[in-house]
């Protein structure tokens, strides 16, 4: 793939490292540039990177009007060499694939994904945020452009990368349980859905469950199957609990769960960790009573923007609260979270492959 740089004068772009004075946050920052490339008579054409700015899009665009939009997360890091390397992106060029299946968007070329995610962040190294736990966040992402309002597949698309400097998800660590709602009320995906997609609906769908969880006191929801018999995923993370011989329980992924590559990586580390990691249904009424007579010991989420969350508790929309352990977080969370960021920002070796060098190209 041959990409055209039509980058800002030097005199505009960020021209030393980003030594930011305080905790930049997560998400909120964006870089000088981005990349784009179109979807026309059906080709991936014009590769490009050019100032980070607003689209020009008709008012009939599809994504507006049909939500033919998915996206992927992922994040580099500056190891102690003061180069930049990207974590697992290979994984996200896979899923973005996965996920436009879903919604009838024209595959990309994985290594074209991953070139351009590459170049993009090599234009714009000197943003990365030189401070402790800090990442260039990667937003990846396709959107539907045809001036069209019938109910169709788009014939046109726009995939764009962006990069949001960002400091620790959990400034302080992870070093406090958050609590989930147990919820029979809201579901976030039925089989034969898009719920295996990072589908853009299926995170506005859960924007009124989480106004919802907010009243119980809980940070989000736990959402069951359309059943309400088993357990899928927490908020916009995969699910987790650890049983007191310290075997890590993830839920079996369906096609109403997105295969977060956090907890696919979490199963691959398993010796690493020096415990067992496996999939299994997880039925609400066992799991409460394994939580109630102390077979699970600790609980939490698996995701790209905080690596692991812990879960203190539960609440069910009766009031009742459960609460794993005795509600802090515990030694096996705080032993995932540090191998797997020690990984990230290459203190400790992972898996061949893992860790990949961010190659120095631009001018």
């Amino acid at each position: 793939m041959e990409i055209t740089y039509n980058l800002k004068p030097a005199s505009e772009r960020r021209t030393e490292q980003f030594e930011p004075e305080g905790n930049v946050g997560f998400g909120s920052l964006r870089t000088d540039h981005m990349f784009l490339m179109d979807y026309s008579d059906g080709e991936w054409r014009d590769p490009r990177i050019v100032p980070y700015g607003p689209f020009e899009m008709a008012p009939g665009a599809m994504a507006l009007h049909y939500g033919q939009s998915i996206f992927e997360g992922a994040k580099a890091f500056m190891h102690e060499d003061g180069e930049i390397y990207t974590f697992r992106i290979n994984k996200n060029a896979e899923r973005m694939n996965c996920s436009a299946d879903i919604v009838c968007i024209p595959n990309i070329n994985e290594q074209m994904q991953m070139d351009a995610i590459n170049a993009l962040i090599d234009v714009d190294r000197l943003w990365f945020p030189m401070q402790e736990g800090a990442c260039l966040y990667i937003r990846p992402f396709i959107f539907a452009t045809e001036d069209r309002l019938s109910v169709s597949p788009s014939s046109r698309y726009t995939f764009c990368v962006v990069l949001s400097p960002s400091g620790a998800y959990y400034a302080a660590g992870v070093n406090k349980g958050i609590r989930l709602l147990i919820s029979k009320t809201f579901h976030r995906a039925v089989s034969g859905g898009t719920g295996a997609s990072k589908a853009a609906g299926n995170y506005a769908a859960s924007l009124r469950a989480g106004k919802a969880a907010a009243q119980f006191g809980a940070s989000q929801v736990l959402y069951l199957d359309s059943t309400n018999q088993q357990l899928e995923e927490a908020g916009a993370m995969n699910h987790f609990h650890i049983l007191k011989d310290g075997t890590v329980i993830i839920p079996t992924f369906t096609d109403t769960i997105l295969k977060s590559i956090t907890s696919q990586s979490i199963m691959e580390l398993g010796e690493l960790l020096g415990c067992e990691v496996r999939q299994e249904t997880v039925m609400l009424d066992k799991f409460i009573a394994d939580i109630e007579s102390g077979e699970i010991i600790e609980a939490g989420g698996f995701g790209t923007a905080a690596v692991v969350s812990a879960v203190g508790s539960y609440i069910f929309e009766d009031g009742r609260i459960v609460t794993v352990g005795n509600g802090e977080v515990g030694e096996h969370v705080q032993r995932i979270y540090k191998l797997y960021t020690d990984i990230q920002k290459g203190h400790t070796q992972g898996p061949a492959g893992w860790v990949k060098r961010v190659e120095r190209l631009a001018k």
